[in-house]
C-alpha cells in the first residue's frame, strides 16, 4: 500500500507502526527521525501535482490541520482521502484506530495500548490550576474552546483560562491576558517557538512552564509519554 500523509501526527503513527508505507509527507513531519519519504509540501499548501504523481492508495489528513479546497483537489484527481478530527483525546484514540486500519496495519500496535493506558492512570494531582496556553505572539493567540491541548492540560489538573471562548484559537491583547489572573502561562514550542524567556518578559511574577508543543499536541506514538513529561513540567513550574 502506498500513504501519502498530511499530518504530522498521523506520520509517526504511521511510519512507527508500518514502516515502508509512507511515499510521501509534509515539509513538517519531523517524526520519527530519518523518515524516508518524498516531501510534498506543507500542510497548508501542499502540491496536489506531486502526490498525484506518488499514486497513492490513500492519503491521510486533518480537518484542523489541512485546507478543503487540497483535499477536494485530491478527491477530484481519484485520490482516496481520509479526514480525520481530533479534539479531544478519546477521539485520537479512535481516529488513530481508523487511520491504522485503514492503512492495512493488520494489528493493533503496542503504543497504542500503553498511551491509552498512560492516560488512564492519570490521576490529580494537587488543586487544580487555572493557565493561560499561548501558541502564537504577534499577535497574541491562545488555546480557546474545544482543542485537543486544551483536554489533554484538563486532564492533568490545568483548566486554561479561554476553554469557554467562542472561538478556538482567539487573538487576546497582552494587556488582557496579564489582568486575566492565571495561576501559571504553559509555554509550548510548537506552533511558535516559545522559550523560557518569554514567560518573565510578557507574563512577569506568573510561574511559566515551558513544554515540548509535540507531547501537548500530537496525537501518536508519544502520547505514551505525553502525561508523565507534561506532569513533570508543570510540577516544576509551580515550584
Amino acid at each position: 500500500m502506498r500513504v501519502v500523509s498530511l499530518v504530522p501526527s498521523l506520520t509517526e503513527a504511521v511510519a512507527v507502526t508500518a514502516p515502508g508505507l509512507l511515499v510521501g509527507v509534509t515539509d513538517w513531519c519531523t517524526h520519527p527521525a530519518g523518515l524516508d519519504a518524498a516531501r510534498i509540501g506543507g500542510t497548508k499548501n501542499p502540491d496536489v501535482a506531486a502526490i498525484t504523481a506518488l499514486r497513492p492508495d490513500l492519503v491521510i489528513a486533518n480537518e484542523e490541520e489541512n485546507r478543503a479546497p487540497d483535499l477536494a483537489a485530491l478527491r477530484a484527481a481519484g485520490v482516496d482521502v481520509l479526514v480525520t478530527e481530533v479534539r479531544t483525546l478519546d477521539q485520537a484514540f479512535r481516529e488513530l484506530d481508523r487511520v491504522l486500519r485503514a492503512c492495512g496495519v493488520p494489528s493493533r500496535p503496542g503504543w497504542l495500548d500503553r498511551a491509552e493506558e498512560a492516560w488512564a492512570a492519570v490521576e490529580p494531582d494537587g488543586p487544580p490550576v487555572t493557565a493561560i496556553v499561548p501558541i502564537w505572539r504577534r499577535p497574541w493567540m491562545v488555546l480557546g474552546r474545544d482543542t485537543f491541548a486544551g483536554d489533554l492540560l484538563a486532564r492533568l489538573g490545568v483548566r486554561h483560562l479561554y476553554a469557554d471562548h467562542a472561538e478556538r484559537y482567539p487573538r487576546v491583547s497582552l494587556d488582557e491576558l496579564g489582568a486575566a489572573g492565571a495561576d501559571l502561562v504553559v509555554l509550548p514550542d510548537e506552533p511558535y517557538r516559545f522559550t523560557a524567556d518569554d514567560g518573565p518578559e510578557a507574563f512577569p511574577g506568573t510561574a511559566a512552564a515551558l513544554v515540548d508543543g509535540r507531547l501537548l499536541t500530537w496525537y501518536g506514538p508519544s502520547l505514551a509519554e505525553a502525561p508523565g513529561e507534561l506532569r513533570r513540567a508543570l510540577r516544576a513550574a509551580r515550584r
